[in-house]
């Protein structure tokens, strides 16, 4: 097997592809549970080379300021207030170019690797305005004020860049020109990872001096993660991250996550701990660190902060959030090592901005646990916990091939594929998403959902809602809520399905203090199809590949 070639299922693809929905799911859901998604080895080889080259990239922007920049002598200046400044910076103009998250195979995009700027600067592809139906900003496709908004946005980031230091001047336009996108199309607001990078350079623009604000950020983003975290969903995911790890490739391990495999693919008890236990230490570190002096309290919470980074990057999520945890790291030493003696106190010396945080660090995360089907997961704070929104989207025969009709920065999934590997492959590949979807407690709502939504699951072709999205609006990053009922509205428009030829199953998260799911199923021709809601118990009792059991007790229509 060649350094490109993906590790093989055992069982031919083909094959595989044509026996009943039950067979598929557990054979895939059993593969992946001891392959995870088969990534060839070279994947992470270039995946560690794009986190070696976003490093570059701020030393090399470091190197417009004086004193900084020089490698050979990073150690002296890399905790400069400056240095932290651009690294926040140069992570938003990163990831808003598409290079960060939802980046490359590991999320689904194979050629080209990145969505980004090759779609977000092109007119006539599909976008999700926020106010639609508005005049000249409010359409389904972008315009030529669109792509130049989103342009200006890019200069003016490499403007506050290439400057020595970050004034208002420069950081003003990006303080307006972020939301502003965003208004146009929701995608690309969260696709700069808003909720972190543009929230810390408002305070940037408007705190003197910031840090106590950029602590509060960045506080927020580890307690709302271990917040998310409190229900029955992670478990699961240590199963499943534990099953793709590059670093846990032996079959001995990964087998002890799972009850029994190969016939009980619930978390074991190991994995129900290891869960607990990330839960506990993500909630405590903002804790300790934010109780910290600079002395042995503060080296505690960054030695856990360590842990719980090194441990996620060690799994490489898919999706790849790999840059996002390193500017992480990084504000964590920086912010509560190097300036360890800075209270949250000082926010209250500007109450306007005070409040602009407590909004985007307090209420809207709370609000996004408390109703998820309103606010994006991003926005939520809701990372890595696998209680995310995510839809299924079913496909009759060869209809698919009407989404050639949308103008888009990448072809079909197999097409892209079909560049690398013999269609028998990319079968293989393909295969695994759904597997991934399945093995999340909130994926084996399927199970009961999909025999709902089409008669017959054989003449239709699964396609995960996040792989759509990633060809519809040029980025993907498990929200559920870029491939709703916008989308579908957007794509049916320019596509024209007939009914019946693309059912949609939609599953919201749970919310924090309830024990359900709510759930749609449309048709993209006709409209809503039905609805309700499904028990978190229900869920648990079930194996990933349980679709030939009677769902009717689980199923609460009209919720």
């Amino acid at each position: 097997m060649g350094l490109l070639d993906p590790i093989p299922p055992p069982y031919d693809p083909l094959e595989w592809a044509t026996k009943p929905l039950p067979d598929k799911s557990r054979m895939v859901c059993r593969s992946w549970a001891l392959q995870g998604y088969g990534t060839p080895v070279a994947v992470y080889f270039v995946y560690l080379l794009k986190v070696a080259l976003f490093v570059g990239g701020w030393i090399f922007f470091c190197g417009f300021s004086p004193g900084l920049g020089s490698p050979a002598a990073i150690g002296q200046w890399w905790l400069e207030p400056v240095a932290f400044q651009k690294a926040i910076v140069w992570s938003l103009l990163f990831e808003v170019l598409g290079l960060g998250c939802g980046s490359g195979p590991l999320t689904g995009r194979y050629f080209p690797p990145i969505g980004g700027f090759l779609h977000f600067l092109r007119p006539g592809t599909t976008k999700l305005p926020l106010l639609r139906g508005l005049p000249l900003v409010g359409g389904a496709t972008r315009n030529a004020i669109d792509v130049a908004l989103y342009a200006i946005l890019l200069i003016s980031l490499v403007r506050a860049l290439v400057a020595p230091q970050l004034d208002a001047a420069l950081l003003l336009p990006l303080v307006v020109l972020v939301p502003l996108c965003g208004l146009l199309d929701k995608t690309v607001f969260l696709a700069a990872r808003a909720e972190h990078y543009w929230v810390t350079i408002v305070v940037f623009a408007f705190a003197s001096p910031w840090l106590a604000g950029a602590k509060a950020v960045q506080a927020a983003l580890w307690f709302w993660a271990g917040v998310s975290k409190l229900n029955h969903h992670f478990p699961a995911v240590v199963c499943v991250m534990t099953s793709n790890s590059p670093v846990t490739r032996f079959e001995w391990i990964r087998r002890l996550v799972y009850r029994s495999y190969p016939d009980d693919l619930r978390p074991s008890t190991l994995a129900t701990v290891m869960a607990h236990v990330g839960t506990l230490l993500e909630l405590s570190v903002p804790i300790v660190l934010l109780l910290g002096d600079g002395g042995v309290v503060t080296t505690v919470g960054l030695a856990m902060m360590l842990m719980l980074h090194g441990f996620i990057l060690s799994t490489v999520p898919m999706g790849v959030p790999i840059e996002w945890n390193v500017v992480v790291l990084y504000g964590g030493f920086f912010l509560f090592g190097a300036h360890a003696e800075v209270s949250l106190a000082g926010l209250l010396d500007t109450p306007v901005l005070a409040a602009f945080v407590a909004l985007f660090a307090v209420v809207l995360p709370l609000w996004g646990n408390l109703a998820p089907h309103r606010l994006s997961f991003l926005l939520s704070m809701r990372y890595y916990a696998g209680n995310w929104p995510y839809s299924v989207w079913l496909f009759r025969g060869d209809s698919h091939q009407k989404l050639e009709r949308l103008r888009k920065s990448s072809k079909w999934l197999y097409d892209q594929l079909d560049v690398f590997y013999a269609r028998k492959v990319s079968v293989g590949l393909v295969g695994k998403v759904i597997a991934f979807r399945l093995m999340h407690l909130a994926g084996r709502a399927l199970c009961r959902l999909l025999p709902r939504a089409v008669d017959d699951p054989t003449k239709y072709e699964w396609v995960d809602g996040e792989l759509v999205a990633g060809l519809a609006l040029g980025w993907n990053f498990g929200d559920g809520h870029l491939h709703d009922e916008q989308l579908i509205a957007a794509v049916q428009a320019q596509c024209g399905f007939e009914p019946g030829e693309l059912r949609i199953i939609m599953v919201e998260s749970q919310p924090l203090h309830r024990q359900i799911m709510l759930w749609r199923i449309h048709d993209a021709a006709t409209g809503e199809l039905g609805r309700g809601e499904i028990a978190i118990a229900d869920l648990r009792k079930l194996q990933p590949w349980s679709f030939d059991l009677p769902g009717g007790a689980a199923l609460r229509e009209g919720a």
